[in-house]
């Protein structure tokens, strides 16, 4: 079924992508600028494309959905958790300012975290600019260019980084953080 919905989105299982390519030009830490060189190292520690897969591949997992409440910031936080790419929960407003974990990116790929103050999702399909959140009806996708969104003012997108610290994550997290999944 997920393989039906990926393909619904225009996804395949294994995407190259463009902007992907481009990454190591357009990642810099969400707390500052850093140099062409550190925002080369550290973009290869980034979530990959199929990272990101796996994240969309949460979002469409109805018992993530479930647990997730009912707010946008809880939703994102419960899809990077069920993906393995955990982090300390931040709302939609400390995750627009940056937070530990993450790395502001000018181009986004699926699974990145989109943000304005006030609401967070995943970007889904860049090209298409579809992002999953929760919305007033639920959870769903829409287009983070059309009027309603473009009214809430320019988003930022984030990229997790792997092996990133987190001083508040769980003990899986840490297990995580050491290399066990990459």
């Amino acid at each position: 079924m997920i393989a039906a919905v990926l393909l619904e989105l225009g996804l395949c299982l294994s995407p190259s992508m463009a902007q992907h390519a481009q990454t190591a030009k357009n990642v810099r830490p969400a707390a500052s600028r850093s140099t062409k060189r550190n925002a080369r190292v550290k973009s290869q520690k980034t979530v990959t494309a199929d990272d990101g897969l796996s994240m969309i591949a949460a979002a469409l997992d109805p018992k993530v959905r479930r647990h997730a409440g009912q707010d946008c910031s809880h939703l994102v936080h419960a899809i990077y958790e069920k993906a393995g790419f955990p982090y300390a929960y931040a709302t939609s407003d400390d995750l627009y300012d940056g937070v530990e974990g993450f790395l502001r990116v000018s181009y986004p790929q699926p699974g990145d975290v989109i943000v304005w103050h006030g609401h967070a999702g995943i970007v889904v399909r860049p090209s298409r600019h579809v992002f999953f959140s929760f919305m007033r009806s639920g959870p769903g996708i829409s287009d983070y260019e059309s009027r309603y969104w473009a009214a809430r003012g320019q988003p930022r997108f984030y990229r997790y980084f792997k092996n990133g610290r987190c001083a508040d994550c769980t003990a899986s997290a840490n297990s995580h953080q050491s290399g066990g999944n990459e």
